[in-house]
């Protein structure tokens, strides 16, 4: 995880912006008297809430870890979408 100022964040923006979209990672910006913040592409925020939203129930969440299990042991099965 890289961490740059906010100065050298406004001085090289679109460095910053274009290697943060092509790592598809965050950049941590940190600024005086300020919390840090973190800047990442949307489709990441997006799947991590996406995430979240799947997880937030135990019932779901429970129904989704088994679901990986059985995909890790093999036992998935892989259909066509459209027939």
């Amino acid at each position: 995880m890289k961490h740059v100022t906010f100065t050298d964040l406004r001085n090289h923006m679109a460095t910053h912006f274009d290697q943060v979209e092509a790592d598809r990672t965050e950049l941590i910006v940190t600024r005086q008297n300020h919390e840090p913040l973190a800047l990442l592409p949307l489709a990441e925020l997006e799947s991590m809430r996406e995430t979240l939203h799947l997880l937030d129930t135990p019932a779901n969440a429970q129904r989704l870890l088994r679901s990986i299990a059985e995909l890790d042991a093999g036992k998935g099965v892989e259909r066509d979408l459209i027939d």
